[in-house]
């Protein structure tokens, strides 16, 4: 019998690996974490089946998601990605993913570490949610309108409140399993066993 899950997944093994795999895991890798606020940005108004979908293509056009590497893209690779039907051809989304590179450095050079800056934000381990339905779980929280304010003050974009949320469930900054899905238990038991 199949292990109890959180229903938007639905049956796409795509999004069942991401659901079982990554989502709500804490995640420390900087390179990572720059990908995750990336893609964050690039779903603004889209599914996340959608970005799904064409995330191993956006790793290609996006050299893995090296910051450095994204905050030199100039003119020439702007063009490119907008003729790119592999990822959202949006002109604001792939401004903005070079100016948050940009950014992203700044912040790992005042904090050594993007995860560093980050995760003071939950006091350094997981909020753990406690979700019976999905009607329960908050599309943002203080803690988001906080980092989104922050962020923003530092000249990120495409980082709303409501994105910022998506995010910290993404990197396990948050865990909004459902209390009946495995993973919900999984994850707490680690975040137990870590303090």
């Amino acid at each position: 019998m199949p292990p109890t899950r959180c229903p938007w997944p639905g049956t796409d093994p795509l999004y069942l690996a991401y659901h079982d795999e990554e989502w709500g895991v804490p995640a420390h890798d900087d390179r990572h974490l720059f990908e995750m606020l990336a893609l964050e940005g690039a779903q603004a108004g889209l599914s996340w089946i959608t970005i799904l979908r064409k995330r191993e293509r956006y790793r290609e056009a996006f050299d893995l998601f090296e910051p450095a590497a994204v905050a030199g893209y100039g003119a020439g690779k702007v063009a490119a990605l907008l003729g790119d039907a592999g990822i959202v051809r949006n002109r604001l989304k792939i401004d903005a993913a070079i100016g948050n590179a940009k950014a992203f450095l700044e912040v790992q050079r005042e904090f050594g570490s993007f995860d560093a800056y980050l995760w003071r934000f939950v006091g350094g381990a997981p909020i753990v949610g406690r979700w019976a339905s999905m009607r329960e779980v908050p599309a943002r929280t203080a803690v988001s309108d906080a980092l989104s304010r922050d962020l923003r003050q530092r000249g990120f974009r495409f980082v709303g409140s409501t994105i910022c949320y998506a995010f910290m469930q993404a990197v396990g900054m948050v865990n909004d399993h459902l209390v009946g899905c495995y993973r919900h238990r999984e994850l707490s038991a680690s975040r137990d066993r870590a303090k």
